[in-house]
């Protein structure tokens, strides 16, 4: 069976529509973002059963200019939408914890890594007079991977929400797609955790509410589709190195912009 990590694409695969009960849609075009934004509400148990999917809310930004490993005039556009989604699945949390999933010696894996190395890390300096006021406390991690470090991502987190005791949790990672005008021009949102490794066909412990006790948002990127008839082979775009580094950089100024609200792009950009 093909996996997909996007709510988007099962629910088209279901034949899913806005008066099916228990499932929400809201579908428009951000004209100044060039991005069209699927947000989709799954409120009822036998809903959640026929997308196998938590109940939750579920938020994808598609780029209409196309893939995300292009130059674009709108980067700022877009990085802003995804602060005010984010900001609107976050509920006014003021402690954020960032981890940054997945393994950066794999680029189809690196979207996580790559995202937490851009992060605008402000919990030790809150406390420093002047120069922490207005400014939100941010943690960020890089877990690694199992192989590498003995470390399930989920033990790791859960032992850094109990020092560092976040209000949210913002998980980012690499996921997996069906349709190829998904591949690599979709940015997907979600309230309801996620499962580190999915994209690659590695499923780990999940991050979620249940198992850590903290709000999480899951943030992720399909850099990935499986070929059909093929369970041993899967497709990643030509360029997906640059694909990894452009779809990082979308997502950790959106989540830096959503709560370092007293600073802009450039102030961000200088920071980091």
């Amino acid at each position: 069976m093909l996996r997909t990590d996007l709510a988007l694409e099962t629910a088209r695969r279901l034949s899913l529509n806005a008066d099916v009960e228990g499932v929400g849609q809201d579908i428009y075009e951000d004209e100044q973002a060039q991005c069209e934004v699927a947000d989709i509400t799954v409120t009822t148990d036998s809903a959640a059963e026929k997308l196998g999917r938590p109940c939750g809310r579920y938020i994808t930004v598609k780029s209409t200019q196309g893939p995300l490993d292009r130059f674009s005039d709108r980067f700022g556009s877009r990085a802003e939408l995804i602060a005010k989604l984010l900001r609107e699945l976050a509920g006014g949390a003021e402690r954020i914890l960032v981890a940054g999933l997945g393994n950066r010696g794999l680029s189809a894996d690196a979207v996580g890594p790559l995202c937490a190395d851009r992060i605008f890390a402000t919990r030790h300096i809150r406390g420093l007079g002047p120069i922490g006021e207005g400014l939100t406390e941010v943690s960020v991690t890089e877990p690694g991977v199992l192989g590498r470090t003995g470390m399930e991502s989920a033990e790791v987190i859960k032992a850094l929400c109990s020092a560092v005791e976040p209000d949210l949790l913002i998980a980012v990672d690499s996921l997996a797609c069906l349709d190829p005008d998904h591949l690599g021009r979709t940015v997907q949102l979600c309230d309801t955790g996620i499962s580190p490794g999915s994209g690659v066909s590695n499923h780990r412990s999940e991050l979620s509410r249940r198992t850590l006790g903290v709000k999480v948002i899951a943030v992720g990127v399909p850099m990935v589709m499986d070929y059909p008839d093929r369970e041993d082979l899967v497709i990643t775009p030509h360029n997906v190195d640059l694909l990894a580094r452009n779809s990082a950089e979308y997502i950790a100024m959106g989540i830096n912009l959503a709560f370092q609200r007293e600073l802009d792009l450039n102030d961000l950009r200088s920071l980091i």
